[in-house]
């Protein structure tokens, strides 16, 4: 095999529909949305059309969902504007949330004072519900909590109904990045009351550099990008036409497709635990990864039994023989510092030995699996 996509936690293919609706956007609707004429009347018309869409699948209203650049930036712009306009002095995440949250909040903390405080772990990276319920009662000031409803680099799945009703009780405000789960899961805000979720299209088969944000309704935040009355006023800019199609077509494929599609990555994520754990001895699965109700079927992260010296040169011989997977997530690729995820929940003698995000999606298939593996038992032995 030449090429084998393993790294779909990072980003994944897009579908030919998807580019398809993309070309016929870019070719016949190529007018500004904010113009008045006819042009721009009928990309107006699609925009609010993909808008009403998500909601739907959502159980949202259409005037809940705002299109961004995807997912970081839906991240930050819910921590400053809940910060900035709805007087929130304390944020409760956990110390393995994206960088797009760990990150805001620690630049809230020194420009508002905002107090930010981390829910303990477990042993296997998933944030304790009794130390939440604790940090909720140390003090009744306006809380946000923020935690990722599936982890991008261990998979690791929370109970958001239950952290929803829990946030409900203090009267605390819920965002979730759910970058990894939109367009995997099925979701409906009503039945699980968060007050913010974000989602970016190239994790579920859609275009880069669009996704959206639910912001709850009368939720009072005001715009952080000032410039224009796009987005119901609430983010300027041109919107990206071309993209949002393409994020609607690849959103309605995914739930249109989800009971299949689910059925087939979980029967290729439960070959690649049951293969590598036959081929390679000793491999071990970081946080729950290697659990399929306790992770999501999307991806596995494992240990191999390596030592340091050797572990140096995994991943280029890797990408030799034409894999790709993840050391940590995408968004850490070309850094020294490791991974943040991988330090809060393995030893001090696993963070010494090789960890790979092996991610999946419609598009692999179980031959590919058995050579990547194949390729890694090689590299262990030799």
């Amino acid at each position: 095999m030449e090429k084998v996509y393993l790294d779909n936690a990072a980003t994944t293919q897009v579908r030919e529909c998807v580019i398809t609706k993309m070309q016929d956007a870019l070719c016949n609707f190529y007018g500004n949305p904010s113009s008045t004429h006819s042009f721009g009347r009928s990309a107006k018309t699609g925009v609010e059309s993909a808008r009403k869409t998500i909601a739907k699948y959502l159980n949202a209203q259409p005037s809940e969902i705002i299109f961004t650049s995807g997912g970081t930036e839906a991240d930050n712009m819910i921590l400053r504007c809940v910060v900035r306009d709805m007087e929130v002095k304390t944020i409760i995440t956990s110390r393995i949330e994206h960088h797009a949250v760990l990150h805001t909040a620690e630049e809230l903390e020194k420009e508002y004072g905002v107090v930010v405080k981390y829910v303990d772990l477990d042993v296997s990276g998933t944030p304790d519900f009794t130390h939440l319920k604790g940090l909720l009662t140390e003090d009744d000031s306006k809380t946000l909590v923020s935690l990722m409803h599936i982890n991008n680099e261990i998979g690791n799945k929370i109970d958001l109904d239950a952290l929803s009703v829990l946030c409900k009780e203090y009267n605390a405000l819920l965002h979730s990045d759910t970058v990894q789960s939109v367009g995997h899961y099925t979701w409906d805000v009503k039945k699980t009351p968060v007050d913010f979720l974000t989602a970016a299209a190239h994790k579920f088969h859609g275009p880069k550099g669009i996704g959206f944000a639910y912001i709850k309704k009368n939720s009072k935040i005001k715009p952080l990008i000032s410039g224009g009355s796009q987005e119901r006023g609430f983010r300027a800019g041109t919107e990206s036409f071309h993209n949002i199609v393409g994020l609607e077509e690849a959103f309605v494929q995914a739930y249109d497709n989800l009971e299949e599609e689910t059925k087939y990555v979980k029967g290729l994520k439960k070959h690649f635990i049951e293969t590598i754990e036959r081929e390679i001895p000793g491999v071990t699965f970081n946080g729950h990864s290697g659990d399929m109700e306790k992770s999501t079927y999307t991806l596995v992260n494992v240990c191999l039994p390596v030592d340091e010296q050797k572990a140096l040169m995994l991943l280029f011989h890797l990408d030799i023989k034409g894999i790709a997977c993840s050391k940590g997530s995408a968004c850490q690729s070309g850094s020294d510092l490791g991974s943040h995820v991988l330090t809060q929940v393995l030893s001090q003698e696993d963070l010494k030995k090789p960890s790979l995000r092996f991610s999946f999606s419609r598009y692999n298939t179980k031959e590919e699996i058995e050579y990547a593996i194949s390729i890694l038992k090689k590299f262990v032995e030799k």
